[in-house]
């Protein structure tokens, strides 16, 4: 059978169990084909440790992380180069979709994979995948001209297939959601492949394939043992900002309400049955040791009941000393699904505030939910002890800082028991995209994104600076109050002459 190599580029520098990369080892290995993983993770030249740089801005709490880790001070491309050579594969895959969507730096992995594999000496097949292809599958092999091949949309079933072929001794197969890029720059015809709508078909995800210190998360002032996990695929709304609109547009979801839902969702939301989930969740934590679930699901509690109710049964009789952390928007939140998550051992559930001015996230974001919604939904989670992170994002495209004061006094009023504080940016193919580009806020395409870390604006230095202080500072001034706000500008010679606003 064929050899696999998946490659993690992660940049965070800090364990990241990527849910594409134990979907698609646990499917190929599953077939009988060879799979390794050349993981980035822990090179020290290679990482960004954003877990340093969110813990020195407060919105993670300290731990001994860093001091677990051992970091790998090698040349990373000579490292990469020695993997390939002793393990020959046939293929190797560095970028694919899964409920990560953009999040742990999922959206540019393409770009740092394909950093990776330019000075790389091999026969192999370079194959890439994830929401990039999925967006713009022609520009993208024009923007990363060493890949071999794109995959659009899901890809676990086209690689295995892309697998079997190449074994076989076909290397320019004709496969549904793959395409060839073409020496004069174009690429072959994409036939886009059927949405995978029972998840049950990948079969057991095998996160085997990670080192142990992968399982190692810091979360809430303490170490524990952790694994980014997936119930189900999909998320019906239709934000203007968001990745997810992308993934619906290929799969043919175009249309929506005038509350910014999908029509005809049933569709496009797919789940894992619940014997499935729990089997996969029992394993981890009795040979692996996980504790905490970060469930990844873009939308938790619009998963099927035929799926969580089950599922709730099946984790409140197992005895399990786990957790569950899932992010959910504040419509689902009520006394019902409340008791659920109980059930389902939840601690923790961040939700999407990202602006706070309704009108503001209504007319420029497409998101509608109230904000007597909102504060209901975090009120409620507080009553049953589960803890709450508020989502944020500063530098939307028409948003100044009067508009990310207004986000703070929100948080204020939210009074959540975690906060984080995420840059803008600006994904391919979603309607905030294009308009920031015919703004003039953004490039067209920007290179090097992470809403972690940085904002691609292009309106100058004063602009990014201010985005950085309220960055650095929103959650002193959440726990802290407004009226610290001038003594600090101050502190850093952000002056009132200075305040930038967003056209």
């Amino acid at each position: 059978m064929a050899r696999v190599l998946l490659v993690n580029p992660n940049k965070w520098g800090r364990g990241v169990t990527a849910i594409w990369i134990a979907s698609h080892a646990g499917l190929l290995r599953r077939k009988g084909h060879v799979c390794e993983l050349f993981d980035c993770t822990f090179y020290n030249s290679w990482t960004d440790n954003e877990n340093s740089y969110n813990t020195a801005n407060q919105q993670y709490r300290p731990t001994g992380y860093d001091r677990l880790i051992v970091w790998n001070d090698n040349d990373i491309f000579a490292d990469l180069q020695a993997k390939v050579d002793e393990f020959n594969p046939d293929i190797i895959l560095g970028a694919a979709l899964s409920s990560h969507i953009h999040g742990e730096g999922e959206y540019a992995s393409i770009q740092y994979y394909h950093e990776l594999i330019s000075r790389l000496q091999t026969n192999a097949l370079k194959v890439a995948g994830g929401l990039q292809p999925t967006a713009e599958t022609a520009q993208t092999a024009g923007r990363f001209h060493n890949f071999d091949m794109l995959i659009a949309g899901e890809s676990e079933l086209a690689i295995e297939e892309l697998a079997v072929k190449v074994d076989a001794g076909d290397r320019n197969p004709k496969i549904p959601g793959l395409v060839r890029l073409l020496e004069d720059g174009g690429i072959t015809e994409l036939i886009k492949q059927p949405i995978i709508d029972d998840l049950d078909v990948l079969g057991d995800y095998d996160y085997s394939i990670f080192e142990d210190q992968v399982f190692l998360r810091p979360y809430n002032g303490e170490v524990v043992r952790a694994v980014d996990y997936e119930i189900s695929r999909g998320c019906i709304y239709v934000c203007s900002y968001c990745v997810e609109t992308s993934i619906q547009s290929y799969y043919g979801f175009t249309e929506s309400s005038k509350k910014g839902a999908i029509l005809r969702p049933q569709g496009y939301l797919r789940a894992k049955s619940a014997k499935h989930a729990f089997r996969e969740i029992k394993h981890l934590h009795e040979h692996y040791g996980i504790t905490l679930f970060r469930c990844q699901d873009t939308n938790f509690l619009t998963i099927a009941a035929t799926t969580l109710e089950p599922l709730a049964k099946l984790i409140d009789d197992s005895g399990m000393d786990i957790k569950l952390y899932i992010e959910t928007r504040p419509e689902g939140i009520n006394n019902k699904s409340i008791h659920l998550l109980n059930m389902l051992k939840v601690n923790g559930v961040g939700m999407g505030v990202e602006a706070g001015e309704e009108q503001y996230r209504e007319t420029n974001l497409h998101r509608y939910a109230n904000q007597d919604c909102i504060v209901r939904a975090f009120d409620l989670l507080h009553e049953a002890g589960i803890r709450r992170t508020a989502y944020n994002v500063i530098g939307f495209p028409n948003q100044g800082e009067e508009s990310i004061i207004e986000t703070i006094k929100l948080n204020i009023l939210l009074n959540p028991d975690n906060i984080t504080v995420a840059f803008y940016s600006p994904f391919i193919g979603t309607d905030l995209q294009r308009a920031s580009a015919r703004e003039g806020s953004f490039e067209e395409y920007a290179y090097g994104m992470d809403s972690q870390l940085r904002s691609r604006s292009i309106e100058g230095d004063n602009h990014i600076d201010m985005l950085k202080f309220f960055k650095r500072h929103f959650e002193q001034l959440v726990r802290g109050g407004l009226e610290q706000l001038s003594n600090l500008k101050n502190k850093i010679n952000l002056s009132s002459k200075k305040k930038h606003q967003i056209l």
